[in-house]
């Protein structure tokens, strides 16, 4: 049985005769640990009918690019693959979400969906609920906690969170148990767009084509389940001491997989919690504490994607110091290509082109510089947000709106005043070096060569500024 606090129907639609149920899949695009599956399947045995998975392409997601998308059709033949052996027809077309899942609830006796939190995905299932004939019912499964239950308002900071979380959370750590279709639906015939071939798919797809896909991160459940294998054998156990070591290589790398809901957060839970190792507890911290405190904030907080979604007293002390000198301005284009004094920030930068992922410290490092970097708070806010958006398999994710947003106050106290900052959190070189070997960092990105024309968006931010 999936935990009642996980379903919310968004419509108050009857039960209609239809051929079948119907599962829209969009944010959870896994099979293993998926409530909203295993719900679609549970109402679909209940009818006596079968159960369809129906995903909708669109090649128009916000920021989204070829590098996204590459990551993003390789996990969606994991779930084509997996589907297909639990006995279930899978539908890809390629349109707008909202309007494919329109279209086939014309024929399904209930629409099941999966949630959401960015503003996009909450606009889609709004249309569809106020569009269909039939039930649509949303089921969470990209948080362990879901997130009304978890808190009823926006969280001040983690300490405020945690305190709502720990006491609840082990009836939420629960696996989930497979339900089998009594139908098999694998075998009808369906008329599905083909992402056999990515490259093929890739050219077809009207999307930004500028960021290329990156080498050493494969999409999908089976790469996800490697990552995480990987991390609980080797890194699990030196995590706590250095996980803010970028050259340590001890993280879980699952934030591009959990971004596309390749991985369920629970499953990666209850698998290290199987271990008694030293670093589940920081380890926990981030995927538990800090991850759905994102969610948090991105659920209540309509204003997530820009400077004005910051704490009051965020925005009212960096706007008192956006007058401060700055002893460096850079454009949009020299950043974007890691052309600026620091060796620190611009292997941080090359990090991110080329791997599509930067580390954790790094980025908090790389998006505190912009403020010294740019004119004003606002456009530094804008251009950290954009260049995240833009090169991290994980951009676009409520983790990255309300990383960028902890760069600039969020989530944090105030600090002692200082130029250009205020009383947000300062981050300095110095630091760095007393954390860990910073020149090493530098040298391993040394050498890379992003091979990138920049399309900078001149319209919003000024490019034609010169270092002063």
């Amino acid at each position: 049985m999936i935990e009642e606090s996980r379903i919310h129907p968004l419509n108050k639609n009857r039960q209609t005769k239809g051929e079948f149920v119907l599962y829209w899949m969009q944010a959870s695009q896994r099979v293993e640990y998926n409530h909203a599956l295993e719900f679609a399947v549970e109402q679909a045995n209940e009818r006596k009918l079968p159960v369809f998975v129906y995903f909708g392409l669109t090649d128009t997601f916000p920021e989204a690019n070829e590098r996204h998308y590459h990551f993003m059709l390789e996990g969606l033949r994991d779930v084509q693959k997996a589907l297909l052996g639990k006995g279930i027809g899978m539908i890809i077309e390629r349109c707008s979400p909202e309007v494919g899942a329109v279209k086939h609830a014309k024929r399904a006796s209930l629409v099941v969906c999966d949630r959401g939190y960015l503003k996009i995905q909450k606009r889609w299932r709004e249309y569809v609920s106020e569009h269909i004939e039939c039930p649509l019912i949303q089921v969470e499964s990209d948080v362990i906690i879901p997130v009304e239950t978890a808190s009823g308002k926006e969280e001040y900071s983690a300490a405020t969170l945690r305190r709502k979380l720990l006491p609840i959370l082990h009836r939420y750590l629960l696996s989930l148990p497979e339900e089998t279709p009594r139908i098999d639906s694998s075998r009808a015939e369906l008329e599905s767009y083909d992402i056999s071939e990515t490259a093929k798919t890739l050219s077809e797809l009207a999307t930004n084509h500028s960021v290329k896909p990156v080498s050493n991160f494969h999409g999908g459940t089976i790469e996800a389940k490697k990552q995480l294998e990987e991390f609980i054998n080797r890194k699990l156990d030196r995590y706590d001491d250095f996980r803010n070591d970028p050259n340590a290589d001890c993280l879980s790398n699952l934030s591009p997989y959990l971004h596309f809901g390749q991985i369920s957060p629970l499953f990666v839970a209850l698998q290290v919690s199987r271990y008694n190792s030293p670093g589940s507890e920081a380890f926990f911290e981030e995927l538990i504490i800090r991850r759905e405190l994102s969610m948090n904030f991105i659920h209540y907080n309509r204003q997530y994607d820009s400077f004005n979604g910051l704490p009051e007293w965020a925005k009212k002390t960096l706007f008192e110091h956006n007058v401060d000198p700055r002893a460096y301005l850079y454009t949009l284009e020299e950043l974007e290509l890691a052309k600026t004094h620091d060796p620190y920030w611009n292997a941080a930068q090359r990090e991110m082109i080329v791997t599509g992922k930067m580390h954790g410290y790094m980025r908090m490092y790389w998006g505190k510089k912009m403020l010294e970097w740019t004119a004003n708070s606002e456009e530094a806010f804008s251009i950290a947000l954009y260049l995240n958006n833009k090169y991290e398999l994980d951009g676009r994710d409520v983790n990255s709106f309300a990383g960028v947003a902890w760069c600039f106050g969020k989530h944090d106290r105030p600090w002692g005043r200082r130029p250009i900052f205020g009383n947000v959190r300062y981050m300095s070189t110095d630091g760095l070096k007393r954390k860990f070997d910073a020149d090493k960092y530098v040298q391993k990105y040394a050498s890379a060569n992003p091979n990138h024309s920049p399309e900078t968006k001149t319209k919003d931010h000024n490019t034609s500024r010169s270092r002063s």
